[in-house]
């Protein structure tokens, strides 16, 4: 994995991460752009939730094969793969979690990260062809 300067390359990445979400009908997508900040330990953060630990663990493993197929990228990091409460993917430049709703909702990271740029991902919004 390394590190992206390029705001295209960045822009490519996020949208294969929500794409992949989208494609396994993940729940409620927003993004954190955490580049205005000073104490951010990443550019962006990717979060969404799925009903089951099934289908957290089925995102996740979607990110990881369209992410490695499309643009030959591995995680950097990856944890939370033991309980499938919450998985999170890092690729260095962008940061992936995927929970489930009880756990989104106790860890409340939207709200930890609040003063980032939130922005909401709609289906359909995202189109990276396959």
């Amino acid at each position: 994995m390394k590190f992206i300067k390029d705001n295209n390359q960045l822009e490519v990445l996020k949208e294969c991460i929500i794409q992949s979400m989208q494609d396994k009908k993940a729940y409620d997508i927003i993004s954190i752009d955490l580049r205005q900040l000073n104490n951010a330990i990443t550019d962006i953060f990717i979060l969404c939730h799925g009903t089951s630990d099934k289908q957290v663990e089925a995102i996740a493993d979607n990110i990881i094969e369209n992410v490695n197929s499309m643009l030959k990228e591995k995680p950097w990091q990856k944890e939370g793969f033991e309980n499938k409460e919450w998985i999170l993917l890092d690729y260095v430049n962008i940061v992936t979690h995927i929970f489930t709703k009880e756990k989104r909702e106790f860890y409340s990271i939207e709200e930890l990260w609040g003063d980032g740029e939130i922005k909401t991902h709609e289906y359909d919004e995202v189109n990276v062809e396959k």
